[in-house]
């Protein structure tokens, strides 16, 4: 489908309205998105940024994210996105003006690597080589110690009861402080509850309830996963982490093989986890891995032949749901929304076609690459969309070949099979080739769980970030902001306080503007038609930058 849309010059920012399947009309041959790959120094104190048009009276508190900041120590490189140290980004707003500051988080990855100048603590896809300077025996029987699992949290940071974690996808969790962005304590959740890891976006209700989702060692030495709850601040402030529970189980459809767990699905009553055909072969990871000298990245392989298998449970009481849903394969990172409708779960996802794992293309060698490079490797990955999946609660044999979906407003489709199986058929939502709508978020205050109309997120063109996308999931209108030679990251939604609809408020970027006087810059839009309403300009370079959370 062409271009059916309206261009508004609106200086500086460029935004228009368009279909579903807008193509991109932005082409990057000056490379300038190699720098947001480079290594930077934190800060000894706040910058000030210079502010055009009026910062919002009602940003009282923080921006915060987190991404690598450090992408080689000494002579050894890491060679993943996943694999640079976690930088922690803060902006403060008060009184109209903004500062940014930034510090690397002291993982003992990060704090080990500095000391001795190399890497240490293998990476997701970089190995740690033992150290040169041991003789050879020493050497030989270190390669036999064990997997020792990094901390390096650079994917996002949320609240726990009062506190604050800096995040990745192992056990382990870094507690920080928000202010001084000083690191405060490790936490290994393995001591509280029985999981391998959890992933990097929890869902957090209302009273600050929060729940995760990682694999685990079910029943009969078979692996599953785990939804964990950590409850909210306690009255005798002693720390909900420990009070953590597990609350109800998934099967795995492999006895060794879990499939990569990037996030869930919640809605009201229900957890929604999606099984995918990329797996992470434990055996591999646990054998081969400290004698061949082997990555994260080594021990994923893709069932070809799974499709994608869709589980549902009840949250309270924990109860899972024994049916088979299943759908054809695709990878799966970021769920954008779950919620009930007239006895159906409709949920909203981030999809990329086919079974092979996204994240063989995110190697920092591919995305440094020049920029027809960038977009040949890009050809040959799976193909981005943005998927509804409804899933029928009420489930009944006799109805074989019937859609069981009734919902008038989608086109998602599930049929009963002579197996006993239902097969899913999504409603595409948006779809661009090679242009993913990713990174979503929507008004999550208000809407989380709940029917809703707009989503947020950050357009990705061949792997490399360089748009503000808004998406209608009722009618596919979508809306763009997007400049020449800047590259944003992940939109956040803040309401305005007395805001009644659903996109009453703003959305916070920060961009990567290599050639500009100012290279980076934190910049607000009107969510309504991401429309600009102010831009913070830093004198420095600003890494690419992953997750984060608007603290007021």
């Amino acid at each position: 489908m062409g271009f059916l849309f309206m261009v508004r010059h609106d200086w500086p920012g460029e935004r228009f309205t368009a279909q579903i399947g807008v193509t991109n009309r932005f082409e990057h041959p000056a490379g300038g998105y190699k720098k947001i790959f480079e290594t930077c120094e934190e800060l000894s104190e706040a910058l000030p940024a210079t502010v055009t048009g009026l910062i919002p009276t009602f940003l009282k508190g923080s921006l915060l994210r987190l991404g690598p900041g450090l992408f080689e120590v000494g002579d050894e490189p890491f060679y993943h996105l996943f694999d640079g140290q976690a930088l922690m980004h803060k902006f403060d707003f008060k009184n109209g003006q903004v500062t940014y500051y930034r510090k690397f988080v002291r993982t003992d990855a990060y704090v080990r690597a500095i000391t001795e100048k190399r890497v240490v603590i293998t990476e997701f896809g970089t190995f740690a080589y033992p150290d040169p300077c041991k003789n050879i025996f020493s050497r030989f029987f270190s390669y036999f110690k064990g997997v020792e699992v990094t901390d390096n949290c650079l994917v996002n940071v949320y609240p726990v009861g009062e506190d604050y974690y800096a995040v990745t996808e192992t056990n382990y969790m870094t507690k920080v402080n928000t202010d001084t962005l000083e690191t405060l304590k490790k936490v290994d959740m393995c001591n509280y509850v029985n999981i391998n890891g959890v992933t990097a976006h929890p869902h957090i209700e209302r009273d600050g309830t929060v729940y995760n989702i990682g694999n685990c060692m079910g029943k009969g030495a078979t692996l599953a996963y785990n939804i964990v709850k950590t409850p909210p601040t306690q009255k005798d402030k002693s720390d909900p982490i420990e009070k953590s529970k597990v609350v109800v189980q998934f099967p795995s459809a492999e006895r060794f093989k879990p499939s990569y767990v990037h996030s869930f699905g919640m809605s009201e009553n229900y957890f929604v986890f999606v099984e995918t055909p990329v797996k992470i072969n434990l055996l591999k990871f646990l054998s081969a891995w400290s004698i061949r000298g082997s990555n994260y990245m080594d021990c994923f392989e893709s069932n070809e032949s799974q499709g994608t298998l869709f589980h549902i449970a009840k949250k309270d009481p924990g109860e899972y749901i024994d049916h088979k849903f299943k759908g054809a394969p695709i990878g799966m990172f970021h769920h954008i929304n779950t919620y009930e409708d007239n006895g159906f779960i409709v949920f909203d996802l981030c999809a990329w076609k086919g079974f092979e794992f996204v994240y063989n293309y995110l190697w920092l060698a591919n995305l440094r690459a020049n920029w027809e490079e960038v977009k040949k490797a890009a050809m040959m990955a799976p193909q981005p969309e943005v998927r509804r999946y409804v899933i029928p609660l009420d489930v009944h044999k006799e109805e074989q070949g019937k859609n069981l979906v009734s919902l008038p407003y989608t086109t998602a489709t599930a049929v009963m099979h002579a197996d006993g199986t239902i097969w899913l058929e999504p409603e595409v939502l948006f779809s661009g080739p090679r242009q993913a709508f990713e990174f979503p978020q929507i008004n999550y205050e208000r809407y989380a769980g709940k029917n809703y109309t707009y989503s947020y997120g950050l357009g990705l063109n061949h792997f490399i970030p360089d748009r503000i996308c808004k998406l209608n999931v009722k009618t596919k209108e979508t809306w763009v902001w997007q400049e020449p030679d800047s590259y944003p990251s992940e939109p956040l939604f803040v309401q305005t306080p007395d805001g009644i609809d659903e996109d009453d408020g703003v959305l916070l970027t920060i961009v990567a503007a290599p050639g500009s006087t100012r290279p980076a810059y934190l910049l607000i839009l009107n969510a309504k038609d991401l429309s600009e309403v102010a831009r913070a300009e830093v004198e420095c370079s600003i890494p690419v930058t992953f997750h984060g959370m608007y603290k007021p």
